[in-house]
């Protein structure tokens, strides 16, 4: 799945805390499950990483491994 990949525009801000991004160390995510939608902006490792907790986003993300089962990822 193709993207384009843009700059932001300098007053661009943290989806989590608000701050300016390019004050930081920034962070562009897209959700390409989703149609590779709209670029989400964070400052830092730290801000996408709360943002992650709080929203629940890891749940059911991960396979379940069994040594008897077939289906693995």
């Amino acid at each position: 799945m193709a993207t384009t990949v843009e700059r932001p525009e300098s007053d661009e801000t943290c989806a989590y805390c608000g701050s300016p991004i390019f004050d930081h160390d920034p962070i562009c995510v897209r959700d390409c499950n989703d149609d590779c939608s709209s670029p989400t902006y964070f400052c830092n490792y730290a801000c996408l990483s709360v943002y992650i907790d709080e929203h629940d986003l890891t749940a059911g993300d991960a396979c379940e491994w069994s040594p008897d089962g077939a289906d693995c990822c």
